[in-house]
C-alpha cells in the first residue's frame, strides 16, 4: 500500500485526481482523491449566482467572469473563489484553459457567447463546455461558428442547452439542472462497484498524505471503510498515527478515534493490517459518551517501510 499512496501524493501535487483501492473483510473499496476543479462561469448574471453557491458546495473551485464591474465582485458572488472583471476572450487567456476545467457559458447575449466560443475552441478543450440559451438559438450560434471554419467535432462537443432536462424555470432551478450535468460529467468515468464499494470522502489531506508517503516514518493508516447510523464522519476518513503517537487527519475524535488509535499504534511495524468495528449504539458506547449512535468499520494498516 505504501506505494499506492505514494503515487496518490505524486498526483495531488500535479493537481490530478487519483484513488486507492483496498480491500477490507473479503470486499473491495476505493477511494478516491478528487482536487478542486475549476468551473469558470463565464458571465455574471442572475444564473450565475445561485450556481456559483451549489458549484462551491460540491466542492469546485469556481471562477466568475464579467466585463462589468456591477456584477464581477465578491460581494455577489461570496462563494467564490476568483473574480475576473475584463472582456471574455482577454480573461479567457489568462485564465489559461485546463482539460480538468469547467465551463459554463451563461453571458448576456449571443454575441459575447460567441465570443467566448472563438477564445475557448482553438485551444485546449476542457473537461465540461456548456452553453445556455434556446436550442433555437444555440443551433443558430453552432451553425454560424461552424461556417468560420470550426469543426462540427468540435462544436458537438459542447453542451448546449446548458443542463440536464428536468424541466426547470426558475432561476435556481436552472442552476440545478447546469449542476446536475456538472456531477454527471464528473463521475462519468468513476469507478463503481454493482454493491456500490466507493468511499463517500473524497477530500484531500495533504498534510496525511506525506506522512503516509515519508519513508522515514514509521506509520499506521486509519480509514473508515462502512458506516451505518449516525456516524462523526463518513466512510473514506482518513488519519495516520506515527511511532511517536502523533496523528494527522481524523476518523470523528472522541473515544472511538482514541481507542483503534491504540490498536494501530501497537501495528506499526508489525507488517500487518486488521479490521475493527466500532459500535456506537450500545450500552458501553453511550455511557462513555458516544452520541452519534452509528457504527463504523475501520481498517488499519501498517505503512511502514
Amino acid at each position: 500500500m505504501y506505494k499506492k499512496l505514494c503515487d496518490i501524493l505524486d498526483s495531488v501535487q500535479k493537481e490530478l485526481p487519483a484513488m486507492l483501492e483496498f480491500e477490507a473483510d473479503g470486499n473491495s473499496y476505493i477511494r478516491n482523491f478528487r482536487t478542486n476543479e475549476r468551473l469558470i462561469l463565464l458571465g455574471g448574471g442572475h444564473i450565475a449566482q445561485p450556481l456559483c453557491t451549489f458549484a462551491a458546495a460540491l466542492g469546485f473551485s469556481v471562477i466568475v467572469v464579467d466585463d462589468r464591474p456591477y456584477f464581477a465582485n465578491q460581494t455577489r458572488f461570496p462563494e467564490a473563489d476568483g473574480i475576473c472583471c475584463d472582456a471574455f476572450p482577454n480573461a479567457i487567456k489568462q485564465l489559461e484553459i485546463r482539460e480538468s476545467d469547467y465551463i459554463c457559458v451563461i453571458t448576456r447575449g449571443h454575441r459575447f457567447d460567441a465570443d467566448c466560443l472563438r477564445a475557448i475552441l482553438p485551444g485546449t478543450l476542457p473537461k465540461y463546455l456548456g452553453m445556455i440559451g434556446s436550442k433555437r438559438r444555440t443551433i443558430g450560434l453552432l451553425n454560424m461558428l461552424e461556417e468560420e471554419g470550426f469543426s462540427r467535432s468540435v462544436l458537438d462537443f459542447i453542451h448546449t442547452p446548458i443542463g440536464l432536462e428536468i424541466g426547470a424555470l426558475t432561476t435556481q432551478e436552472i442552476a440545478v439542472s447546469i449542476v446536475a450535468e456538472l456531477i454527471q460529467c464528473r463521475r462519468q468515468k468513476t469507478k463503481t462497484f454493482s454493491n456500490n464499494m466507493v468511499l463517500t470522502c473524497e477530500d484531500i489531506n495533504l498534510p496525511l498524505l506525506e506522512l503516509l508517503a515519508d519513508i522515514n516514518v514509521p506509520k499506521a493508516l486509519l480509514i473508515v471503510y462502512e458506516t451505518s447510523g449516525s456516524t462523526p464522519v463518513k466512510s473514506g476518513a482518513m488519519m495516520a498515527v506515527d511511532g511517536n503517537y502523533g496523528t494527522v487527519g481524523t476518523i470523528g475524535g472522541g473515544c472511538s478515534e482514541n481507542a483503534v488509535l491504540r490498536d494501530a499504534y501497537h501495528l506499526i511495524g508489525t507488517g500487518e493490517q486488521r479490521c475493527i468495528n466500532i459500535d456506537m449504539s450500545n450500552d458501553v458506547a453511550e455511557e462513555e459518551g458516544m452520541v452519534c449512535g452509528g457504527q463504523m468499520k475501520v481498517l488499519i494498516a501498517d505503512i511502514t517501510v
